[in-house]
């Protein structure tokens, strides 16, 4: 385990922030809505992140998918849509007195929670397409919640010639057992895969605070036991979902949020996986700017 590395602290749910601010939010559009409809809104999430205290943020993006925004949708306006996504961040970031990095979001391409759904025939121009209208506003790109090995291997493949790194992060099974994928993949084997792809860090989003720690110990052990990558950081950020039990996926409707997360809380789980060996630390869907700024005084000594 390796709790020395630096502390980077990563922003939150940026869908249920806008929610929270009155910006127009639904399915089957999610965070694209207020994208699409009140951009201001979208900058002003940013902005609340930042002034929590995150050190990354990352582009609305994540809705930019035919899922969410229907195949015409996204095949005449995803790439405006994924710029104006990376120039809110920058703006954001360039007015803020230390300015933090942008993460460009390459979301599950075909659903959330939905490793049997990808399709590796489309995925490479679905990805080639939010790439290059993230590429001049970001400083890294982060490949979140893979549900499956080849998803990830994808996105890593689509960065690679950028000069920018890939970060991979991805979302667990949530019940009993060793760690792994939605895909019931082992977590060895994806951080294995991610890393020999090219991946600068790997992460774990979009699952309980509960099962994120036993991936956490894997990931490290995978990484300690290849030769040059030993000091790659892992990350994680967790969401503030109740359990999924597999019978429904991340697209149904909008989940509830769990009344037990406070930011107290919230930052106890950090301190966990802190000392695990994760450096890379923030929160996802319901994880607002109310407990991220929780985390540098609670993680940092």
């Amino acid at each position: 385990m390796r709790c020395d590395d630096p502390l980077v602290v990563l922003d939150g749910g940026m869908g249920r922030q806008l929610e929270r601010a009155g910006a127009p939010f639904r399915q089957p559009e999610w965070s694209a809505l207020a994208l699409i409809e009140a951009p201001g809104t979208v900058l002003a999430a940013h902005k609340a992140f930042i002034a929590a205290g995150a050190e990354v943020i990352t582009t609305n993006s994540y809705a930019l998918v035919p899922f969410h925004i229907g195949e015409a949708r996204f095949a005449a306006e995803a790439g405006r849509l994924a710029s104006l996504a990376g120039q809110l961040a920058r703006e954001a970031a360039q007015e803020s007195a230390v300015v933090p990095r942008v993460a460009g979001s390459l979301p599950p391409l075909f659903g959330s929670y939905r490793p049997d759904l990808f399709d590796a025939a489309r995925a490479p121009a679905m990805l080639d397409l939010l790439v290059a209208a993230l590429l001049p506003h970001v400083d890294l790109f982060l490949a979140e919640t893979m549900s499956c090995i080849a998803e990830a291997l994808a996105a890593c493949a689509a960065v690679r010639g950028t000069g920018k790194p890939a970060w991979v992060s991805f979302t667990l099974a949530e019940t009993g057992g060793s760690p792994r994928l939605r895909s019931d993949e082992p977590v060895r084997d994806a951080v294995a895969a991610a890393v020999e792809a090219g991946a600068r860090a790997v992460l774990f989003n979009c699952s309980p605070p509960e099962v994120m720690g036993a991936a956490v110990d894997v990931a490290r052990t995978v990484l300690d036991g290849m030769p040059g990558h030993e000091a790659l950081p892992v990350g994680v950020y967790a969401n503030a979902f109740p359990e999924n039990d597999g019978d429904t996926d991340a697209n149904d409707g909008i989940s509830a949020v769990r009344d037990d997360l406070s930011p107290a809380r919230y930052a106890s789980w950090a301190a966990v996986w802190r000392r695990r060996g994760a450096s890379l630390i923030g929160g996802c869907c319901g994880i607002g700017p109310e407990h991220i700024c929780t985390l540098p005084g609670r993680l940092r000594p």
